[in-house]
């Protein structure tokens, strides 16, 4: 362009029509500015943990995950089917869609327990659950989750990543890379006694995202509470001065670092280098963090921490609580693998929810308590319900097209009831709630527009959401 075009264009193009006709305008340089303070942030402490600001004002600061792994009932927990008993041992009405066990299929089969309304809600909720059902007006009951597939591991791998068919960040991982941690000493996503099946450790990885946004397991499924302490202990008593546990660390980061920068990226390596370093600072406050028995005798009541079979599952919730207390972002307690009852519902339901009614009661009056639940969100659920018809006697089937999970605390309204299967119980048909919805307000909820947390990679942008997800605002107190 000659000198005299260039100056009779800036004759007639102002600063603000620049800004509208380039890019994004003003939008972009504020995101361009909101970026660059994150990176410096960062950048400044040298923790991607750093504590980063949501897009706007949370409800919720943590997240506590009560994971039922296998799948509980809906019809017979928290999603009363009248219809069922008065239909019971007849045929279902309709073609039944795409199943886990086809070949075993009964007729419609009602619950074998009672449901009672509780609280000033008078939410209903069956004998299975009497201590949560004290809770009930601190509950949102959402009875219109919806998934995408029939078996666990894909089922599970949507409800904890987003994706029921690839690799992708779990929704911690998420939370934590939008968030932070309040606290550099410990993992800002921990997973309490994890199952090692149907996903695994793809079920709490950070898949493409930096691997310090991983969750940190403690334990898995088969390990005995007695022996989650060792590995503590052996931190805290390796012989060591603290000063000469420092040095040790710095000369091996120093050849891990000098390992990297000789080869391409290798976030395996990455996630061990941050692992050493998140280790060390640990042991200022792990320790204590697992120092359950300093508890009052009461509280360890209230969870039930005193009663055999309650005891495993009270020890996995009262963590929860010591650990969200400490700054961890993000805590799941998974009772595994117990719930998949294709046969002896009464008997192995009965069982299960003997083992984390007392304990998931507690945990929710002590967040209360100690005024933590208000901005504590508490998800309990799991890959997908049951069907309404009887399998191999008195179990049932697979149903991810209408079940129900509920929420506590973090700013959804208590004692609400949110959507609705049919007269079955078998399809959502109010207000269905997608997985990708459930995510989608659990970081609104946050302080997130789930569409703006993204992440690069592989040539486009990426999201806990995926493509979709819409915010049930209608559960937003």
């Amino acid at each position: 362009m000659s000198t005299n075009a260039f100056q009779h264009a800036q004759q007639f193009l102002t600063r603000r029509a620049l800004l509208r006709q380039t890019a994004c305008g003003f939008g972009t340089l504020g995101l361009t500015s909101m970026v660059a303070q994150q990176a410096a942030a960062a950048a400044s402490t040298g923790n991607p943990l750093t504590v980063r600001a949501p897009h706007f004002a949370p409800k919720a600061k943590r997240v506590i995950f009560l994971f039922m792994h296998g799948g509980p009932s809906s019809i017979d927990t928290f999603d009363p089917k009248p219809k069922l008993a008065e239909l019971d041992g007849k045929p279902l009405p309709f073609k039944r869609p795409l199943t886990f066990a086809e070949g075993k299929m009964g007729g419609l089969m009602k619950s074998p327990w009672n449901f009672k309304k509780y609280g000033q809600s008078g939410i209903e909720v069956s004998d299975l659950f009497p201590n949560v059902a004290s809770c009930v007006d601190d509950l949102c009951v959402v009875r219109s989750v919806v998934g995408d597939s029939v078996a666990h591991g894909g089922a599970s791998l949507q409800l904890h990543t987003g994706s029921n068919t690839f690799t992708r960040p779990s929704m911690g991982s998420w939370v934590v890379y939008g968030l932070g941690s309040e606290n550099q000493n410990l993992p800002g996503y921990i997973t309490i006694k994890p199952s090692l099946a149907h996903g695994g450790a793809k079920n709490w990885a950070s898949g493409f995202l930096p691997a310090a946004y991983q969750g940190t397991a403690i334990g898995n499924a088969g390990i005995k509470i007695e022996e989650l302490a060792e590995p503590i202990e052996y931190l805290s008593n390796k012989g060591y001065t603290p000063e000469q546990q420092r040095y040790e660390l710095d000369m091996l980061q120093k050849m891990n670092r000098a390992h990297q920068f000789e080869r391409e990226f290798d976030p395996e390596l990455e996630g061990r280098i941050n692992a050493f370093e998140l280790a060390a600072r640990m042991q200022t406050e792990a320790p204590e963090a697992f120092e359950i028995e300093k508890e009052t005798e009461a509280t360890r009541k209230l969870y039930g921490y005193d009663k055999p079979e309650t005891k495993d599952f009270a020890w996995q919730c009262i963590m929860a609580r010591r650990l969200v207390e400490r700054g961890v972002r993000f805590v799941q307690c998974s009772h595994s693998y117990k719930w998949d009852q294709h046969s002896e519902l009464v008997k192995l339901h009965t069982r299960n929810a003997r083992e984390v009614d007392l304990p998931i009661a507690g945990l929710l009056k002590d967040l209360k308590s100690r005024d933590l639940l208000k901005d504590t969100l508490v998800l309990w659920g799991a890959e997908f319900g049951r069907t309404p018809v009887a399998e191999g006697g008195d179990g049932r089937d697979h149903n991810p097209y209408g079940y129900t999970m509920w929420m506590a605390g973090g700013g959804v309204k208590p004692g609400f009831v949110y959507g609705a299967t049919d007269e079955f119980g078998y399809y959502a048909v109010e207000d269905r709630m997608h997985l990708h919805d459930l995510h989608a307000t659990m970081l609104h909820l946050l302080g997130f527009n789930h569409e703006q947390l993204t992440y690069r990679f592989a040539g486009r942008n990426f999201r806990l959401t995926d493509v979709a997800g819409q915010v049930a605002h209608k559960i937003i107190a």
